[in-house]
């Protein structure tokens, strides 16, 4: 049995202990977006337009992981409805700002790995950066929709004779709190994935300016930085709805 494949089944065995039932379902959900991420990569692979293949892949995604992780019909359509007006509003900030970076493609720390190999595969990089951080803000609207529409779901089950502005003010509350902890959940994931590119940038003395200019660096700061905007128009998306 390989790592991947004991880590796998440690994961499944304690989602069905805590969630029961529905942590299978979320297991399941994300055994469905990889196959989904994948068939997207083959997809682009065969020079389909990177950016419709992205969109369609993240309607799917958001579905599977929205309504195979909630657990009643009203929390997971307002969450999956308010997710899908964030993603359309956040490809229109995500053309833009990715095309007046111009960080598509490798970066010379890539040299090494990529000697010998060929760059022209016909395909758009600059559309590849673009589904890239598209994708890489799916998994934080999700988290962020469901996270508030079942507490709102819950609340109305408890007070079903609540008032709106109530509501909704409690929505804001709990946004609050979802904030803080998604914003450094993102932050020590990109510093841990990271963490070998930042012993490059000391090992090899790169200035500041260097740093702040880097292609990887920025692409991926973008990335973090997209994902916090995603969580921030979600939460008054998901009350209001």
């Amino acid at each position: 049995m390989g790592t991947i494949t004991a880590l796998g089944l440690v994961l499944l065995v304690s989602m069905v202990l805590v969630s029961g039932k529905q942590g299978v379902q979320a297991f399941l959900s994300l055994l469905f977006n990889f196959g989904a991420l994948f068939f997207a990569i083959v997809l682009m692979a065969f020079h389909l337009n990177p950016i419709v293949v992205t969109l369609v892949t993240s309607i799917i995604v958001l579905a599977m992981t929205i309504f195979l992780g909630g657990s009643d019909d009203y929390s997971t359509e307002v969450a999956f409805y308010a997710s899908l007006i964030v993603l359309v509003v956040l490809v229109l900030v995500i053309v833009p700002v990715e095309h007046w970076a111009q960080i598509q493609g490798f970066g010379q720390e890539d040299s090494e790995d990529l000697e010998g190999m060929s760059n022209v595969l016909g395909i758009n990089y600059l559309q590849v950066a673009m589904a890239t951080a598209i994708l890489s803000t799916l998994g934080a609207i999700a988290e962020a929709a469901i996270a508030i529409s079942a507490g709102l779901a819950e609340i109305l089950e408890q007070h079903p004779k609540i008032e709106l502005k109530n509501l909704q003010g409690a929505g804001l509350r709990i946004g609050k709190q979802i904030i803080g902890t998604t914003f450094n959940t993102l932050f020590f994931g990109f510093f841990g994935g990271f963490l070998a590119l930042f012993i490059w940038f000391a090992s090899v003395h790169y200035s500041l300016g260097e740093i702040l200019n880097d292609r990887i660096f920025v692409g991926q700061i973008l990335m973090v930085l997209f994902s916090m905007i995603s969580v921030i128009a979600t939460i008054p998306l998901t009350t209001s709805a």
